[in-house]
């Protein structure tokens, strides 16, 4: 399955993608989310800094506000 990096904090997205046979990495620093094939972020420190550089070529999904199956079927519909 897909290689999906997400942040700390969202441990239950984790464990609901892990369920699902994704293959899950934390993201804890910038080069953790190089070769994934998409991101989920809690969406909290978007952009404070005001900079568009990128360190994935895969989707990003901010989980604000979304469950862990909402987040799951975000990240299977962009993985498609």
């Amino acid at each position: 399955m897909a290689k999906i990096g997400v942040e700390q904090s969202l441990t239950q997205v984790q464990q609901a993608l892990r369920e699902k046979g994704h293959d899950v990495v934390e993201l804890k620093q910038e080069s953790d989310a190089q070769n994934c094939d998409c991101c989920v972020v809690t969406g909290l420190d978007s952009n404070v800094m005001g900079m568009q550089d990128t360190s994935t070529k895969g989707s990003v999904i901010d989980a604000n506000g979304l469950s862990a199956d909402e987040v799951c079927q975000q990240v299977e519909s962009r993985l498609q």
